[in-house]
């Protein structure tokens, strides 16, 4: 065993050495370098836009009077109204979501990324039209409606980041998967401030404000969906999914073409036998574990998932996975940001800010701050790496909470008496959202994106995204009952479990920047496993003739052999 682990480490550390010399350096310039896969992953990110706007959008309606007219028992502006119904008008959004993430991995894996956006942009298209028929249909199409809506956003979360991670290199993944984050940012900024804008038609009392108020921001997301399906069509395949699927011309030629570079070119070559390499292995792993779902037909595909997720759980490398995906998207949610995000104008009502058309203000400025935020992770994030960024954004949301906590004990219930306080209570808020926009935003959704091997990306990462919207689903229930049952207890509960998400990230989350796709079995301790699987491995490597381009001469390979494998990847860490 220890022979094998030392081969596999040598053969992943020539690679690493190799791709490190010809790829540059992360940043800025790599996304000049790169600028059409950043051009394409920024369009796949209208996905983000669309659950960005979806999102902050309906924070707004919920605090306009004229959509009051229609919710029924639903009221969302009485409080004096059932808390728990209010949270599910905004939660069965996130329920939705998960279920359509829960699905969406058999579509990205059978119709390819690509087409599983197209299916996922038509869900949500579906979606909106219902909710544009509350009106008469009343609460009911708004619960129809921001459920089948939430299917297509589960969907478009978790398809477009493996999307992205897939057509981009290594030294500017981070900054690509990032560049979701960034779109979710922009749409939540942007909804914000139609609906401050929508407020006024017709006037902003319950006697003067027309339906057009609400409903006009609920129909603008059809627009940005159309666009994505169209220009989709367009964009080309993943070429890691081709390769998966016996396209392997076509996967050359994407490849590529994506990178700039002739498909001779010694670097298109190694990253198209690697992902090749990885992929014969999981084939042939398959085919000899479960020989009746060799066959990748729609149906073995869709049995496949359930022995891949629980393939997850069998090893302790994947169920390090596991954790790492579940756990941090767990602390992502529970830092309190979609409290934040669809209930805003509430927060700030709650916090003495009274009047509705300040309060969606205010509300505008946290779309702002959070998208100006986000902008350094996708320029840095590569250079700086995910653990610390992702510990000291903790750390800063975890102390603006403990203050608003504290401010609100002091004042509740004398906000006219102390404005001052109240508007220091909202500067916290911003503050938080500008700790969220660089760190937890995007990097989160790094992470779940780029831990995965190539057969099991999509379930994992849809394991991963389906942990954020259960606990989405479960933070936009309960919030509305917090806020009224512990004002200020609610941010204490938010402070405590962010500072845990901190320790969790620092003392448990390996670090991932500039590694490949690939090379994250050497990270996550997958060398350990059976000597069967190295022997597989390395006969895939030499059959291909990965193996002959990265040794270079046999000086080369005997030394890098020497070194364990983790050490290496340590050692590159802390050269980059």
């Amino acid at each position: 065993m220890g022979g094998a682990d030392t081969g596999t480490g040598a053969f992943y550390d020539a690679a690493l050495n190799k791709r490190q010399a010809l790829m540059g350096k992360s940043g800025p310039s790599a996304l000049i370098k790169n600028f059409k896969v950043f051009s394409i992953a920024a369009f796949a990110c209208i996905g983000g836009v669309l659950y960005g706007y979806n999102q902050g959008m309906f924070s707004g309606v919920l605090a306009m009077p004229s959509f009051q007219k229609h919710m029924g028992e639903y009221d969302p502006l009485d409080p004096q109204a059932d808390q728990t119904k209010k949270g599910w008008l905004t939660a069965i959004l996130e329920l939705g979501a998960w279920i359509g993430t829960l699905l969406s991995g058999f579509l990205a894996e059978v119709l390819s990324r690509k087409y599983g956006i197209l299916v996922a942009c038509t869900v949500f298209i579906l979606g909106v039209i219902i909710q544009a028929t509350a009106v008469q249909a009343g609460p009911n199409a708004i619960l129809a409606g921001r459920f089948i809506t939430g299917m297509g956003v589960g969907s478009l979360a978790m398809i477009i980041p493996i999307y992205n991670s897939e057509v981009a290199p290594p030294e500017v993944r981070g900054a690509l998967v990032a560049t979701q984050q960034l779109a979710i940012c922009f749409g939540i900024m942007i909804s914000f401030w139609i609906d401050y804008g929508t407020n006024f038609i017709g006037g902003t009392t319950l006697e003067t404000q027309t339906d057009a108020s609400w409903l006009t921001p609920i129909c603008l997301q059809l627009f940005p969906a159309v666009v994505l399906f169209v220009g989709m069509i367009f964009m080309p395949f993943s070429p890691r999914w081709l390769i998966h699927h016996g396209r392997e011309e076509e996967a050359r030629k994407v490849l590529a073409s994506l990178r700039g570079l002739d498909e001779s070119h010694e670097l298109v070559e190694i990253e198209f036998l690697e992902i090749k390499a990885q992929s014969l292995f999981e084939k042939r792993t398959i085919a000899e574990m479960f020989p009746e779902l060799r066959e990748q037909t729609a149906w073995n595909t869709f049995k496949l998932q359930f022995v891949a997720i629980r393939k997850l759980f069998q090893t302790r490398a994947m169920f390090k996975r596991v954790i790492v995906a579940t756990v941090t998207m767990f602390f992502q949610q529970w830092t309190g940001i979609n409290a934040v995000l669809y209930y805003a104008p509430s927060i700030f009502m709650q916090l003495g800010l009274d009047n509705t058309t300040v309060s969606l203000l205010a509300t505008g400025v946290v779309g702002i701050v959070m998208f100006i935020a986000t902008i350094p992770a996708v320029l840095w994030i590569d250079r700086i790496g995910r653990k610390p960024v992702l510990t000291v954004g903790a750390i800063g949301m975890g102390t603006c909470h403990l203050i608003i906590a504290v401010i609100v004990a002091r004042n509740i219930g004398h906000w006219g008496e102390q404005p001052a306080s109240g508007w220091a209570a909202v500067c916290m808020v911003w503050l938080f959202v500008i700790h969220f926009g660089y760190s937890w935003g995007p990097c989160a959704w790094i992470i779940v994106a780029e831990i995965w091997p190539l057969s099991t990306r999509p379930y994992g990462v849809a394991l991963g995204a389906s942990s954020n919207w259960m606990n989405n689903f479960i933070v936009g229930q309960v919030t509305p009952d917090m806020l009224q049952s512990m004002p200020y207890g609610t941010y204490i509960l938010f402070g405590v479990l962010t500072y845990l998400g901190a320790g969790f990230i620092w003392f448990f989350v390996p670090e991932t920047k500039r590694l490949t796709l690939e090379e994250m079995d050497v990270i996550f301790g997958s060398e350990g496993t059976a000597q069967a699987d190295f022997d597989r491995m390395a006969a895939i490597n030499t059959e291909i003739g990965l193996t002959r381009i990265l040794a270079g001469d046999s000086a080369e390979v005997e030394q890098v052999a020497t070194t364990p494998s983790k050490e290496k990847v340590n050692e590159h860490h802390e050269s980059v």
